[in-house]
């Protein structure tokens, strides 16, 4: 697949090299842009992978920017992944509103028209993308995931739905019960369907709830100021479930943080170690 790539960017970032890169995904079918980071491969020569899945109206290029990532990723030997949020292009279905459509892919697989023929943004997170980096750099080893707002709705899904494959999950501000909230509600509904017995495999809470085997570590921060706490994330829901089924969640409640990358920045060094720890 190598051959496949078209490379974008590339840029020295500290101890390491980011870059950024597009494709075309068969999955989607459309082209695709994502970002990697790379720390030096002369002292990591198989460095573990982190996932960042980024939220609503982003692309991949908020988290290489804002994030701050790079100098702790590349002093801990961790290889970065960031792909974009949706499907993109003129000929891929969009919505007027900003949290639908293109840049609101939800990380699920549309079911529904106009939305099902290209959103199908699980298989490519899950199956295509993983196939691109682990054939084209070599990126076999161990592997956890993360997210903001929407991403972290996503990296909560995946990550449990795939205990196998993750050594461990975080988040900041997630929407962790979709199914209960304006933004997730609108969001299933287009792409999924009225039918609400569809939407359980997409919410992390009900997923938590019935999860009986390999537990994986989840971290998760939530500012305190965050405009969106009350009516879309309600993170101590899914602490609440955890808490009941014993399961290894800490939720840390970030006194002053909003919802902006600010909040990412001030603790996603932390958030890295949390992952190398586990990696």
């Amino acid at each position: 697949m190598t051959e496949k790539l078209e490379l974008l960017e590339e840029h020295r970032s500290f101890d390491g090299v980011q870059r950024k890169y597009r494709h075309y995904s068969t999955v989607l079918g459309c082209d695709m842009t994502f970002s990697l980071f790379l720390p030096n491969k002369e002292k990591f020569e198989a460095p573990p992978l982190v996932w960042w899945l980024s939220g609503l109206t982003c692309t991949d290029d908020n988290f290489t920017h804002k994030a701050g990532a790079q100098k702790k990723a590349a002093e801990l030997g961790l290889a970065l992944l960031m792909p974009d949020t949706s499907p993109r292009g003129d000929d891929v279905a969009d919505d007027a509103d900003w949290d639908l459509g293109q840049g609101a892919g939800f990380y699920l697989n549309a079911t529904q028209e106009p939305w099902a023929r290209n959103f199908r943004m699980y298989d490519y997170i899950v199956t295509e993308l993983t196939g691109i980096v682990r054939e084209a750099f070599g990126l076999t080893g161990a592997e956890s995931i993360m997210g903001h707002s929407m991403g972290g709705h996503g990296a909560l899904v995946i990550g449990l739905r795939n205990p196998g494959r993750f050594r461990s999950i975080s988040a900041f501000a997630p929407i962790v019960n979709p199914m209960e909230v304006p933004w997730g509600i609108k969001a299933f509904s287009a792409y999924l369907g009225e039918n609400q017995e569809n939407w359980a495999e997409s919410d992390a809470s009900k997923l938590l709830a019935k999860h009986d085997g390999k537990q994986v570590p989840i971290l998760i921060d939530q500012g305190t100021d965050d405009g969106f706490y009350d009516g879309q994330l309600q993170p101590e829901k899914l602490a609440e479930i955890a808490d009941e089924k014993g399961y290894p969640l800490t939720l840390r409640m970030q006194n002053g943080f909003d919802h902006s990358y600010y909040f990412i920045a001030s603790f996603i060094d932390e958030h890295l170690e949390f992952h190398q720890k586990h990696l």
